[in-house]
């Protein structure tokens, strides 16, 4: 029982961390600027965090690579911790686990953006946060696109998108089993 509410309060926290050090990545890999509340929300809950790892690791090929180093840091940190409340530890298990929490993250935040895109095409497109949130999932959309022709005015790219990332959550979770 006090396992069960340790490893929801180390996972909650850890993902809540991990989403806005993978939202920054994201930001600098396709160039978007954010909403002014969006961007400081973000840099200041995860500078304690990157900033001290940008001295370390310097930004390669025009990337913030400090931001997913600190993804993959959070992950670690969290399996580590599971591991000790557990009682178990064996590194090799934990970098395997590390690299499936980071992967998933990824491809739930993908999941979320398109989610979040879809609901601000249909309720209100012309909200603050819509072009943002709209830029933000065009690269995963842009190449579907190619492929998905509109059916009558409606774009079934974001669904084509879903179905793909959940297939991918499917194969993480074969190779990864729990």
């Amino acid at each position: 029982m006090l396992y069960n509410i340790f490893s929801l309060i180390i996972n909650t926290v850890t993902g809540l961390l991990a989403s806005i050090l993978l939202l920054r990545f994201w930001m600098q890999i396709i160039r978007v600027r954010p909403p002014q509340q969006v961007g400081q929300f973000t840099f200041q809950l995860s500078d304690w965090l990157v900033l001290p790892l940008r001295r370390i690791v310097p930004g390669i090929g025009g990337y913030d690579w400090s931001s997913l180093i600190a993804t993959i840091l959070v992950a670690f940190i969290a399996t580590l911790l599971d591991n000790l409340l557990q009682g178990r530890f064996n590194i090799i298990i934990m970098l395997l686990i590390t690299l499936h929490s980071v992967l998933r993250w990824i491809l739930y935040g993908f999941i979320v953006l398109l989610i979040a895109g879809a609901i601000f095409s249909w309720v209100n497109p012309h909200a603050p946060l819509a072009p943002f949130v709209r830029s933000l999932s065009d690269p995963i959309l842009r190449p579907l696109r190619r492929f998905v022709p509109l059916i009558g005015s409606i774009d079934l790219s974001p669904l084509v998108a879903l179905i793909v990332l959940q297939i991918g959550l499917g194969i993480l979770g074969a190779i990864f089993p729990s």
